[in-house]
């Protein structure tokens, strides 16, 4: 079955109540979404037979630019997508848009040019949001660079995932809360992230951190105790990657067997153990729809490097090859 095809999520997408506050609150320059404030960033990929993975469809409005795709991947048949924003950072009453579409069959990695950084702010919020759409067959990755929160930011992040029960989506995110001012962590005012996926209408995640430092203090045992940094990879996949269309057909490195889900969670296991510096966990997601790796750490190049462990552990288990080198930094 199809994940289906759906139109851009519009201005009324639903908002937590302490953020429907925030949207009353005017600013002095541009209006919170008005021009140069209303990024968004569409893209639809197709592929035939076993050929490359095409970018059949796109659409660009500042801040966001996209040149092209990019054919460096190691795994076949799949392309990159890097998503510019020259602008340098997300300032109050931006809201940026991401739409990625992938057809069936199709393959494609999604990323930025480097960490999100959302600047300090004195009203409204930000709002980063992201729409995946992966059908039958089809593999879709969503790596971004880091978000940075800022002091006094308020962040909202939300990211929908709506997948055919063949196909496979993997979503990465890590969270750095000291910003790149002289500030101490976890001095915005709020944070909201929230990642939701549906397989063949089927809701199978429902993830929320919901961080507001001036009325309940995040280093609390119960939210991310002595830490200061949080990554997250979620790994929507069938149970068997015989069900994922050419998963491991063409892989050039190695010829494995046909991973499970089981198989898949071990192998991340083993790759986080005893890493210095940071903490991890990887758990099953609920009707055996894939896995959700958490990452606590004090350094941002500990978790992502953690992060990244597991993300390559994720590809050699369903594509059988490794994650493309990162030549951002």
């Amino acid at each position: 079955m199809s994940a289906g095809r759906s139109s851009m999520p519009d201005e009324g997408t639903s908002l937590p109540p302490a953020f429907e506050g925030y949207a009353d609150e005017s600013l002095a320059q541009a209006p919170a979404g008005g021009p140069g404030k209303n990024g968004l960033l569409e893209a639809a990929f197709a592929r035939r037979d076993d050929g490359p993975t095409r970018l059949i469809r796109d659409r660009v409005k500042v801040p966001y630019h996209l040149t092209g795709t990019l054919e460096t991947d190691p795994a076949p048949g799949l392309t990159t997508l890097l998503a510019q924003e020259p602008t340098g950072g997300v300032a109050q009453g931006d809201r940026h848009r991401l739409w990625i579409e992938t057809r069936e069959g199709a393959r494609a990695h999604v990323t930025t040019q480097s960490a999100t950084k959302v600047h300090s702010m004195d009203a409204n919020y930000a709002h980063l949001d992201a729409s995946l759409r992966a059908e039958s067959g089809s593999y879709l990755e969503y790596v971004p660079g880091p978000t940075i929160v800022n002091e006094d930011a308020r962040c909202l992040q939300t990211i929908d995932v709506a997948l055919a029960d063949d196909a496979c989506v993997v979503v990465a995110d890590v969270l750095v809360p000291d910003g790149l001012t002289d500030h101490e962590p976890f001095g915005f005012d709020h944070y909201h992230a929230r990642v939701e996926a549906e397989r063949d209408g089927r809701l199978v995640c429902a993830d929320a951190v919901d961080l507001r430092p001036s009325e309940r203090e995040p280093r609390d045992p119960a939210s991310v105790g002595e830490y200061g940094v949080v990554g997250s990879l979620y790994v929507f996949a069938p149970a068997s990657s015989d069900e994922i269309a050419g998963a491991t057909a063409a892989a050039p490195e190695t010829d494995p067997e046909p991973a499970t889900l089981e198989s898949l969670i071990e192998g991340i296991h083993e790759r986080l153990s005893d890493r210095d510096g940071v903490e991890a966990g990887v758990s099953t997601l609920p009707h055996e729809a894939g896995a959700i790796v958490r990452i606590l750490g004090d350094r941002e190049a500990d978790v992502t490097e953690t992060l990244r462990a597991a993300w390559d552990e994720t590809r050699r288990r369903l594509l059988g090859v490794g994650a493309p080198a990162d030549r951002r930094y």
